[in-house]
């Protein structure tokens, strides 16, 4: 523990105090919330929620609790890694929550943030109607392998693939694979997309490729730098991967297959590029922008 925070803990007893603490430490830092966390209160309520192994949901009935002191060197100590060294919050609790599932992660892959798994949660309705017919599903650029463990859910009946040119992050994926047993049913791909899918046919392939602009990339806040680059940037106007996936995406569709992809901000970039594709763009929490859907028909 640094000087500072050992002098600060002189003066810090109780939950209350720390949250205190940790709130006016993030917001002078000016540290950017973009992994889960929507600002400093509720980052610091998850740490130190996380560090005391306290229920995520339930911060009242422990605000006045009186820490003791390897609880408080434990809590300033992760107060004092996210401020130095501006690690997202999920890298250091190694978990990433989405909708009731939560996943490992470090620093192999992306902290999981993807539009998509809002929309896997409701099992893609109205766009799937019967999730029970949906017999293989497709997750390029599967990362930690959160959206494959959540395709798996939303389609009991389906066998999903899960790809990624990464085996560190693969690595990862294995973990989650396993924590929710679901080793039978999720296949793990080293492949660059679909360089190593040939012949192999999906009723739905989902993405969440780097899609990320050059530009964007170079003014990334200093939190983004711990995550893999390869993971990110996808060339000059960020659509590198997905002029990929819809040159060769037809090709892995069943007849009446679906192709859901995410590609952040690019929405007009996009459009401009591909002017005679029909693509819907799908309702998501932060408005129908960042993630569209075609048919295989669409794509022929």
């Amino acid at each position: 523990m640094s000087d500072y925070s050992s002098k600060a803990a002189q003066n810090l007893h109780t939950v209350r105090d720390h949250l205190r603490f940790a709130v006016s430490r993030f917001n002078q830092a000016q540290l950017f919330f973009g992994h889960g966390s929507n600002d400093a209160y509720d980052e610091a309520a998850y740490l130190i929620l996380d560090t005391l192994h306290l229920p995520l949901d339930r911060l009242e009935p422990f605000l006045d609790a009186q820490l003791t002191d390897d609880e408080r060197t434990a809590v300033l100590s992760i107060i004092q890694q996210r401020v130095e060294k501006r690690i997202p919050a999920a890298y250091l609790t190694h978990q990433a929550i989405l909708g009731d599932f939560s996943f490992y992660v470090d620093e192999r892959v992306i902290v999981p943030r993807s539009f998509i798994a809002e929309l896997l949660l409701e099992q893609l309705s109205p766009w799937i109607a019967a999730p029970e017919e949906v017999n293989n599903v497709l997750d390029l650029c599967t990362g930690s392998g959160c959206l494959a463990v959540l395709a798996a859910h939303a389609f009991p009946y389906a066998s999903i693939d899960a790809v990624d040119l990464s085996s560190a992050a693969l690595a990862v994926a294995e973990r989650n694979v396993t924590d929710y047993d679901l080793q039978d049913r999720v296949s793990l791909i080293e492949s660059d997309l679909f360089a190593k899918l040939s012949g192999k046919q999906y009723d739905l392939i989902i993405s969440n490729p780097p899609y990320v602009d050059a530009g964007s990339v170079a003014a990334l806040p200093q939190e983004y730098l711990h995550e893999p680059k390869m993971a990110l940037g996808s060339g000059h106007d960020g659509l590198d991967a997905t002029r990929i996936i819809l040159k060769h995406a037809a090709q892995h569709l069943s007849e009446n297959g679906v192709l859901i992809v995410e590609i952040g901000h690019n929405r007009d970039v996009l459009e401009s590029a591909y002017p005679n594709l029909p693509f819907t763009w799908l309702e998501v929490s932060a408005g129908d922008e960042f993630v569209f859907m075609l048919h295989r028909n669409d794509l022929l």
